[in-house]
């Protein structure tokens, strides 16, 4: 059975991940930071046939995080790595992203990415093996002015991620970059503002296992809102202002 650990399981994209793999058979390592939540989605799979083992860890605690992830390793082996821990940014009235959102949003999906993925880069590419997934969003394309700092993370994630794999690929590993647009999870539930062409978590997972089954560079969708969004750059700014005004939205506070 392959072995697939996914961080930020304990809901959305990450749990349906790990109901759409545990019905395939794999084993599963599930990570987050709300115990009642994981360890519900963890009893699902496990009532799938899946073998489940769970973490509460903060992605942000890079030596305990790379610790965890050797150990994990040492004693089976991952096929599989899907980086999905995040949260939103922006300002619960749709003001200024204030500095303590930037850097806890930066922390978390950029840096807390880095913490994951680069100790699964170093194990996988010596022996010669795996697939790791960094799951982005099309607002690394089209950036949102009420999401700074998650646009730039995403951005910085998925250009990270396409220069990795170049290097990675002669050694064996396959690695990805997910761009989803708007997908129907408690954390996109915060997001007050148009939402076009929203689809299910569970239809989000089969789309991104079939892009990794491919080994695609990009698994990007809904595909016409992917198709506009790697267009915004390349238009005049008044343009791309104007198109992004009806994303505009406000976030209620997290926890």
């Amino acid at each position: 059975m392959p072995v697939i650990l996914i961080t930020g399981a304990s809901s959305g994209i990450g749990a349906a991940l790990a109901r759409f793999y545990a019905a395939t058979g794999a084993s599963l390592v599930l990570t987050g930071r709300d115990r009642e939540r994981l360890e519900a989605v963890a009893q699902g799979c496990r009532g799938q046939g899946a073998e489940v083992r769970t973490r509460l860890i903060d992605v942000r605690e890079r030596e305990a995080v790379g610790a965890w992830i050797r150990e994990t390793d040492a004693a089976t082996p991952l096929d599989l790595v899907i980086v999905n821990a995040a949260v939103n940014g922006g300002h619960p009235s749709g003001g200024l992203e204030t500095e303590a959102t930037a850097f806890e949003t930066a922390d978390i999906n950029f840096t807390g990415a880095l913490n994951v993925m680069l100790p699964c880069v170093s194990l996988m590419s010596t022996r010669g093996r795996g697939q790791i997934a960094l799951i982005s969003s099309l607002a690394a394309y089209a950036p949102l002015p009420d999401a700074p700092a998650y646009s730039g993370a995403k951005a910085a994630l998925l250009a990270h991620g396409l220069a990795l794999r170049q290097k990675l690929k002669p050694l064996g590993v396959r690695l990805s970059v997910v761009t989803p647009g708007y997908v129907k999870t408690p954390m996109g539930g915060v997001i007050k503002g148009w939402r076009p062409l929203e689809m299910s978590a569970d239809e989000a997972a089969t789309r991104i296992a079939r892009g990794l089954e491919q080994d695609r560079d990009v698994i990007a969708f809904p595909a016409i809102l992917a198709a506009l969004a790697r267009g915004a750059l390349l238009v005049p700014e008044w343009v791309r202002s104007a198109g992004l005004h009806g994303f505009r939205f406000r976030n209620r506070r997290r926890r």
